[in-house]
């Protein structure tokens, strides 16, 4: 199969939030994947917006045995390699280009892709994919339009993520399209600049205890 859902699926039903991280100082990539994964939350996604970004996904993987280190905002095949080299467990990408496809199509590292419309839902589909990224999910029509595309598009689903809060996020997860959502609230800057890391455990930990209320 080649989307690999094999290896994705496990990581998407496994909790119901996936903290989206933009980490600027790599000193805190590991007390930060240690921190959410004792919270609750064990995958992350490391996103490529910052220059040191693959040494912290570098880091966390090596030293983070229980967490489930994956990439963000992949752009391009480069990206793609040098995430997988640096120890990511899957790469997700805010969008979907043959040359992402490609290069997912000989790894072993599972891709997540990015789709919006039907069309591009339905081309994503063609290509094997069933689980998608929907980014920005806010800004695109929210939960109400996710929730338009289950009967058309039934057997695509989704991690919403963009403009994903913890006021909203039970909207989501309560889609039968919808297996996990993408946020970064569990990890906000305030925290991990001053280093609370137990402060960042305990919103791990709330996050998982609401989202599993609203999907029951």
């Amino acid at each position: 199969m080649p989307q690999k859902a094999d290896k994705l699926l496990p990581i998407m039903t496994g909790q119901p939030v996936i903290p989206v991280l933009k980490i600027a100082r790599v000193a805190d990539a590991v007390p930060l994947a240690r921190a959410l994964a004792r919270g609750g939350l064990p995958a992350i996604e490391i996103t490529l917006r910052t220059r040191d970004a693959l040494d912290a996904i570098r880091l966390a993987a090596a030293e983070v045995p229980e967490a489930v280190v994956g990439a963000g905002t992949i752009l391009s095949a480069r990206q793609f390699d040098q995430a997988v080299d640096a120890g990511a467990r899957f790469i997700v990408s805010p969008g979907t280009t043959q040359e992402l496809l490609d290069s997912a199509r000989g790894s072993d590292v599972p891709l997540l892709p990015g789709a919006i419309t039907p069309s591009e839902i339905m081309a994503a589909a063609e290509e094997g994919y069933s689980l998608l990224k929907f980014f920005p999910a806010e800004q695109a029509g929210g939960a109400a339009f996710l929730k338009a595309l289950s009967s058309p598009l039934a057997g695509i689903r989704f991690c919403p993520t963009g403009g994903i809060t913890a006021a909203n996020a039970a909207s989501y997860l309560a889609l039968s399209n919808v297996l996990c959502v993408g946020g970064s609230w569990v990890a906000p800057d305030e925290l991990v600049d001053a280093g609370d890391w137990d402060g960042v455990e305990e919103l791990a930990r709330k996050a998982v205890t609401a989202a599993r209320a609203g999907q029951s």
